[in-house]
């Protein structure tokens, strides 16, 4: 099966090709937006292809996998006008949790009776307004990374993009003060400055952009994965972070409640009792083991890709047979 998608999210994507099809991945000159092509610090398969829209335009295309608003006019036009939903078989994947007017906030695909909208999480789906539009949930799955857990470094791992820029979402403004408590190493796009732009000196907030093998065995090293995420769908980086074998000190919202099961780490909407739980693992390297070891066993359980690649077999069967 041919199947139609965006280099939007590379973790997810990165399990997403992994299944049984040919995987068409739009690029375009510039590599920009809507035409990255192929992931560079990802492994894909060679079943992954990268198609010109000139390309596009006379390929045969069994699925479309939606993920912004405007890729469905893009699609059409890129495809020779066939519509995805009416001339394609096509799903909208939406990967984030609703902004603007909690909870209701309606979905750009709200009321439609000609795809399949399909939330990565529970709490996305009861969160966004999605009308009558047939709605599931198939929840992430991780290319497993092996249990790289090592935590000689007694420092807190935490992984987001843009952390000035996205401020509050994603916990940016409670850095200082959990800094106090565990030297941070803040990994991923948009981080450098940071500890300028906080205030805290050099060597307790550390930060550098790794491509993802590095990050693993960065993050390995780091006695704990700090998750202070306010709002957020479920980062792929936390699911990461357990299937590596970390304990995880996280603010109990959104879908963490259900991914950080008890004995896997510390879930708090206090702050302080973050910073304790930090300390806690600094001061007890082997309780800090223990609890990544419970913490790779729920991801593999619940995260698994197997179970990720099953969940969406199933889905494209029901789809593309309407």
């Amino acid at each position: 099966m041919n199947i139609l998608l965006w280099h939007v999210h590379g973790s997810w994507t990165t399990a997403f090709v992994q299944g049984p099809h040919t995987y068409l991945v739009p690029v375009t000159e510039d590599r920009g937006p809507d035409g990255l092509g192929r992931a560079r610090t990802f492994r894909w398969p060679d079943s992954v292809r990268e198609r010109t829209p000139a390309q596009l335009r006379d390929d045969p295309v069994d699925l479309v996998v939606l993920q912004r608003p405007h890729e469905e006019a893009l699609a059409e036009r890129w495809l020779g006008g066939r519509r995805p939903g009416r001339d394609v078989p096509a799903v909208y994947l939406e990967h984030n949790a609703p902004h603007g007017t909690v909870p209701d906030t309606r979905h750009p695909c709200a009321d439609r009776d000609d795809l399949t909208l399909v939330h990565v999480t529970h709490f996305n789906r009861l969160f966004w307004d999605n009308g009558a539009t047939p709605t599931t949930v198939i929840e992430h799955g991780i290319v497993d990374p092996g249990h790289r857990y090592s935590g000689h470094v007694e420092r807190a791992a935490v992984v987001v993009n843009e952390p000035v820029r996205r401020g509050r979402t994603t916990g940016t403004d409670l850095l200082p003060a959990l800094s106090r408590a565990a030297p941070l190493s803040v990994f991923g796009m948009g981080t450098e400055g940071l500890a300028d732009h906080l205030g805290l000196p050099a060597d307790r907030c550390r930060a550098a952009d790794l491509p993802q093998e590095a990050l693993h065995d960065a993050m390995a090293a780091c006695r704990l994965y700090l998750h202070p995420v306010r709002w957020t769908s479920l980062g792929l980086s936390l699911l990461e972070a357990m299937h590596l074998g970390m304990p995880v000190v996280a603010l109990a919202t959104t879908e963490a409640v259900l991914a950080v099961p008890p004995g896997a780490g510390t879930l708090s909407t206090r702050p302080e009792e973050l910073a304790e739980a930090a300390r806690g693992y600094l001061a007890d390297p082997a309780a800090a083991a223990e609890d990544g070891a419970r913490a790779r066993q729920a991801a593999l359980a619940r995260y698994g890709l197997k179970r990720f690649l099953y969940d969406w077999e199933q889905l494209i069967a029901e789809v593309v047979a309407r």
